[in-house]
């Protein structure tokens, strides 16, 4: 066990919403309701939930029991239920929060790039022209260090001044702005064109293996799974913390913020008449076509638009700092160092392998290609193999403070059979095509 002067969460209020902050990031902002829209609407939605809770739900309590268990991070945690062997695993999830926050980071600061246009110029109809400037180049890189500086800074006032008091502060106003952004956008003419094109359902398209990667994916994406954040979180717990009802609160308020954000960029784009510029990828719809619907707004839709990039900073900030603190956390129990030097040494090295996806946007398609498709859903395989198989007593771990729960051994079966299967035809599908799209970014092609 971990000695005594590990840190602790200061209440489980501040847990959940530090966890729920990690779970909610840009991916819920957006990429859901894209990959939604594109993927059967309200039938990708349905998939969504099925895969969230059948193979999202049973891996989240997984980690966290692993994580409170052992009150270590990753690599020490596994360690402490399974043995030496089972310490790569753990190095996976370092290795995937590292990857992971490198290019979140840059993504992270095109939304600081962007709210710092509002707040100075207001956006115009040409922003779509200035993408290729901001998303490369020196103020990319700029604009991605100035975003990591900030999570260095919070992580290293540790995890109660630091990761709770921000999540504390910041949660609850993303909620506030999400749900205000809905019900505006609920009021505009043409809303309704938005609401069908995101709800219509497909069930034709649910069958195609994409499909199923794309929600397997942003299952584990948007839940912090398979990179050891829920894991590292929960080793900050006390043994009186009912697991199985937490997992269900960061679970559901994960689902519910991705849904609540579909409400309310297909109404502004639809109700503006944009809907022939939603581009063939998330990033294109994101950062193009939502701004140019903000400048057709106005005046209106420069308080709009800051409000939506300033809620996807939240988003990404509250996220970005259970990624840095997966790699600080495992530098403290590896090298016994402060959490000040780890935040700094880790966070600055996180920030140079991120300038390659700054000064070049393949490097970041092809690395989240790489974390989603092998980091985050191989760990994912192979968590489950550890705690369906290798953990001792896995139901036991959970149980404490949670008291009698009957459907564990149903959890524990789905870890053991079920999950694997499915992550194992994912990982099949997905493979393939992430080496393609790394030999081809070396290749130059």
């Amino acid at each position: 066990m971990a000695g005594p002067g590990r840190e602790r969460w200061s209440s489980k209020s501040g847990f959940v919403l530090a966890a729920v902050g990690s779970a909610v990031g840009l991916g819920n902002m957006w990429r859901f309701s894209y990959l939604a829209a594109e993927n059967g609407g309200a039938a990708f939605v349905i998939l969504y939930v099925v895969l969230t809770l059948a193979v999202g739900l049973p891996v989240l309590l997984a980690e966290m029991a692993i994580g409170r268990g052992a009150q270590h991070a990753p690599v020490r945690a596994l360690a402490h239920f399974g043995g030496d062997a089972w310490k790569p695993l753990g190095m996976i999830f370092v290795a995937a929060g590292f990857v992971i926050l490198s290019y979140y980071g840059v993504i992270a600061g095109w939304t600081l790039r962007y709210a710092w246009i509002v707040l100075s110029n207001g956006f115009t109809t040409e922003i779509a022209d200035r993408f290729g400037d901001i998303s490369e180049g020196w103020d990319a890189f700029a604009f991605h260090v100035g975003f990591m500086v900030v999570t260095i800074i919070i992580v290293g006032h540790g995890v109660k001044a630091g990761i709770e008091r921000a999540s504390v502060l910041l949660m609850p106003l993303l909620f506030t702005i999400v749900v205000g952004l809905a019900i505006y956008a609920a009021t505009l003419d043409g809303a309704g064109a938005g609401y069908d094109y995101y709800l219509s359902a497909d069930f034709s398209k649910l069958w195609h293996p994409q499909v199923l990667q794309d929600a397997a994916g942003q299952a584990f994406f948007s839940l912090s799974l398979g990179m050891g954040a829920m894991l590292t979180y929960a080793s900050y717990l006390d043994r009186d913390q009912n697991l199985p009802n937490e997992s269900v609160v960061i679970a559901g308020a994960d689902v519910g913020i991705a849904f609540v954000a579909g409400l309310v960029v297909f109404p502004l784009i639809f109700a503006l008449g944009l809907s022939d510029k939603v581009s063939g990828s998330t990033v294109g719809a994101l950062f193009i076509t939502l701004p140019q619907a903000f400048a057709e707004m106005g005046g209106v839709g420069r308080v709009v638009g800051l409000l939506f990039f300033f809620a996807l900073i939240v988003g990404a900030l509250t996220s970005a700092m259970s990624l840095l603190e997966v790699v600080v956390s495992s530098a403290i129990d590896r090298f016994g160092w402060s959490r000040v030097q780890a935040a700094w040494l880790c966070g600055g090295a996180i920030t140079v392998l991120g300038s390659f996806a700054a000064f070049d946007i393949r490097v970041l398609d092809v690395s989240d290609q790489f974390a989603n498709n092998i980091l985050l859903l191989g760990g994912g395989f192979a968590l489950c193999l550890f705690v369906g198989w290798a953990m001792p007593d896995p139901e036991s771990e959970v149980r404490a403070g949670a008291g009698n729960v009957p459907w564990l051994p149903v959890w524990r079966n789905l870890l053991r059979f079920v999950v694997p299967v499915f992550l194992g035809y994912v990982l099949v599908q997905a493979v393939p095509d992430t080496l393609i799209a790394i030999a081809d970014l070396f290749s130059g092609s």
